[in-house]
């Protein structure tokens, strides 16, 4: 959203106090709308404001924008929008006639104290509610309007538009507030992983997942109760800014779960989401959109500074740092682990796969698969011969890094298991890695030679096929590897997949839960 939101918490559409013992009525003011409670209802009267987004001057345009609210929000919570009524005024000149009446919104009344957000700050549990809002909206945008006009605000160049433009926005305020540190970085990883996420993004609008979704989903105005939720207050005064990408929908909670200290929770909501959907993305888009809902409300926060609200300043440099953490671990990686045969660079390379949720290609399958036999079929032979030979080799490493560019390209980080002893194809690695705008990162399994040997000699048949001589005529023609992580594998697996997580997530405090995926059964 590209417009400050100035309206209390308390003043929200149908979110009035209502909870035992609250006032019966109650007029609460927004900066386009007058809200009068009373008993069991809600009564919002647009005010005839002409503000940058929205011009409210005309009787007929404040109908218009009531009934467009009315609409939209039946969507999400049909029997909360109840219908437009009229207030009608004497007139103050008899001859002139009466003035043409004021149409307003009749809403019912929520109870303030099923409130997500309050639920949230009193420690209760949510996950019950959550799963129901992520079913809600999964609901929605599988029938939601969808054509040209939508899905061309889903593409990567749309995206990149409004983060260009609150990067703008933001710049404009520096001088009249303090703007908070790491905008630059942010500004640099958003526009690296736009850069090398074309493949993504295009497969996004194919699949159809761009939909006209809630565009300003945020746990005020999530309302928990016990036949299902209520989700209030879509946004309705730009439909463009209402054609998103689900996931990027369903993101904007997950941002206001963890501004409200809920990151478990909003790790949860957007994995239930993921599984309701049957929405494939990878977790970087998850990681993305989130950074991308919370640089927009620093955004926010920062014209609210600038107005002398209190507490926004604090509130914007806190924001900031949500989207800052979550685009570093959104950041796209290639990661080679190498080391001979022995050197555990298999076992360390699926632990560090599943760890972090990136995916494994194994040179000892993809090698096999390339020569059209099952990868547990043995293909031993001397070094350099057979399948070993170097027109395999050859081939195995070029399958290796052309998958990995197509899968770094659609958002996945990658981790490869190969030996990489030869410079040639470490530098080809580089070169995938450059043309993905993805992080190259290089660890080099290392072990004492008595341990590899042992390992060599007891292990059980399987896709890699070398042996100790194998071994010790690699050994012979390995070159350097500078550039490399070492990573001691004879120590017990986690110690070594520490060393390895450090090196390839050097940004993670284990602040936030690792967004994964919830498994889904293939088609």
């Amino acid at each position: 959203m590209s417009t400050p939101r100035t309206d209390a918490s308390a003043s929200r559409a149908g979110t009035g106090p209502r909870a035992a013992g609250s006032p019966r009525a109650g007029v609460y003011e927004t900066h386009t709308a007058v809200v009068f409670f009373v008993g069991d209802r809600v009564y919002k009267l647009k005010k005839p404001v002409d503000l940058e987004f929205v011009d409210f001057t005309t009787p007929a345009a404040r109908r218009r924008g009531c009934e467009r609210e009315i609409e939209l929000n039946r969507r999400f919570a049909p029997d909360v929008y109840l219908g437009l009524a009229e207030v009608h005024r004497p007139a103050e000149d008899p001859a002139a006639g009466a003035p043409e009446p004021e149409p307003m919104v009749v809403m019912r009344r929520m109870p303030i104290e099923r409130r997500l957000s309050h639920l949230v700050r009193r420690g209760e549990d949510v996950e019950d509610p959550l799963r129901a809002v992520a079913r809600l909206l999964a609901t929605w945008h599988a029938k939601a309007p969808r054509g040209p006009e939508v899905a061309a605000q889903g593409t990567r160049d749309a995206l990149a538009s409004r983060w260009e433009a609150s990067f703008a926005q933001v710049r404009a305020v520096e001088g009249d507030v303090e703007v908070p540190e790491g905008v630059a970085e942010v500004e640099g990883l958003a526009r690296r992983y736009l850069a090398g996420r074309e493949r993504l993004f295009e497969a996004r609008v194919r699949q159809g997942r761009v939909v006209d979704g809630h565009g300003d989903l945020l746990a005020e105005d999530v309302f928990c109760l016990a036949d299902g939720p209520r989700v209030l207050d879509c946004l309705e005064f730009d439909d463009r800014l209402r054609y998103v990408d689900g996931l990027d929908d369903a993101a904007f909670l997950a941002m206001d779960l963890e501004r409200l200290g809920a990151a478990e929770a909003a790790a949860f909501f957007l994995a239930r989401y993921g599984e309701y959907s049957g929405d494939p993305a990878p977790t970087s888009l998850w990681h993305h959109y989130v950074a991308y809902r919370a640089f927009v409300r620093a955004k926010v926060s920062l014209f609210q500074a600038r107005q002398g609200a209190p507490g926004t300043g604090q509130a914007a440099r806190q924001l900031v740092a949500v989207a800052l953490r979550h685009l570093r671990t959104s950041a796209v990686k290639l990661v080679l682990v190498g080391g001979l045969p022995g050197s555990g660079k298999s076992t360390l390379a699926g632990a560090l796969a599943d760890r972090s949720g990136m995916v494994l290609l194994s040179s000892d399958r993809v090698r096999k698969e390339v020569a059209g036999i099952p990868a547990e079929r043995s293909a031993a032979a001397g070094y350099g011969e057979g399948l070993y030979a170097p027109r395999w080799t050859e081939a195995t490493y070029a399958a290796l890094l052309e998958r990995a560019s197509a899968l770094l390209s659609s958002g996945e980080s990658v981790v490869l298991d190969a030996s990489w002893t030869d410079p040639a194809r470490r530098a080809a690695a580089r070169r995938t890695a450059e043309g993905a705008e993805a992080d190259l990162v290089t660890l080099r399994c290392e072990v004492p030679d008595d341990v590899a040997a042992a390992r060599l000699a007891g292990r059980a048949p399987g896709a890699s096929d070398a042996d100790a001589e194998v071994a010790a005529a690699m050994a012979a023609r390995e070159t350097p590897w500078p550039e490399a992580v070492p990573v001691d594998t004879g120590v017990p697996l986690g110690v070594s997949l520490d060393r390895a997580l450090a090196v390839v997530r050097p940004h993670d405090a284990g602040r936030a839960p690792l967004f994964r995926r919830p498994y889904m059964e293939p088609d």
